[in-house]
């Protein structure tokens, strides 16, 4: 008589990152993401339950990777250079790729982070996914079948995402802080459209750096563009050269097909009033 014995796998995957030939181990990259996440490496290594020694060790183990720095110090914390973001989105990304089951996931900018946030508290949805990206790269991870939910704060990003579903759940309008000629670019929001703008009036400008990070716009003393919506969350009010209204523009939420959490969010995202 013979017998079928089977056996139950649990069988994991996992991915690691080579960066110029070197690996970067899973343990080191989830130390950026805290320090990313916490602003700060010392809140990292709390979070973690690390030393702050080991956070900068694991730090300066991916930087030696990738022959450049990956964070910045500021006034307001530590933040993440471009690099060190192209990083740990990639991370992200295929961490995601390899979960056979992973939560429902959403993404948003940090221009509506916070009132995702509030959001997914109100209606108690603790188990879900919550990604900050770029609008670029957000509509990557739909198109990837990564994300089931996002969050557009740029409406140009429509054009590419018309397989989605969506709906407009506010609007809003972005402020313009006028330093003179030299502007630096925030990653998140419409910025193009900002930029449109600029060109339409015939304002003769240019583009001399970039930042992920609020403190370092707002403290750079060069001319920018941000949602007047990120500034009110945060509780700060500033002069703007434009009345914002000008600047108006759609946030539209994306999805493949209204299930039942679709339907929470969006309806929960409306209450808000987002004018």
């Amino acid at each position: 008589m013979l017998c079928a014995i089977t056996h139950n796998v649990d069988l994991t995957v996992r991915t690691e990152q080579n960066i110029n030939g070197h690996i970067v181990t899973n343990r080191q990259l989830e130390v950026l993401v805290a320090v990313a996440e916490k602003g700060s490496k010392t809140a990292a290594a709390r979070a973690l339950g690390i030393s702050v020694p080991v956070v900068h060790r694991y730090i300066q183990i991916i930087e030696d990777a990738a022959g450049t720095s990956i964070t910045k110090s500021t006034p307001a914390g530590t933040i993440l250079t471009e690099e060190g973001r192209r990083i740990i989105e990639t991370f992200t990304s295929m961490e995601l790729r390899c979960s056979d089951d992973h939560p429902f996931t959403i993404c948003c900018s940090p221009v509506t982070e916070d009132l995702m946030m509030s959001v997914l508290s109100a209606l108690k949805m603790m188990d879900v996914e919550l990604v900050i990206s770029d609008d670029r790269h957000n509509l990557r991870m739909m198109k990837e079948n990564l994300a089931d939910f996002a969050i557009i704060d740029d409406p140009l990003y429509l054009f590419d995402g018309d397989e989605f579903e969506g709906i407009e759940i506010g609007y809003m309008g972005m402020v313009l802080v006028d330093n003179g000629s030299s502007f630096i670019r925030y990653r998140y929001g419409a910025q193009r459209v900002a930029y449109m703008f600029l060109d339409t009036m015939g304002r003769s400008y240019s583009v001399d750096s970039e930042t992920f990070s609020l403190p370092e716009l707002l403290g750079s003393n060069k001319s920018f563009f941000v949602d007047e919506f990120l500034l009110i969350r945060k509780g700060l009010r500033m002069k703007s050269a434009v009345d914002p209204k000008i600047l108006k523009h759609a946030i539209t939420a994306i999805y493949r097909k209204e299930t039942k959490i679709v339907s929470k969010l969006v309806k929960a995202l409306l209450a808000r009033h987002i004018k």
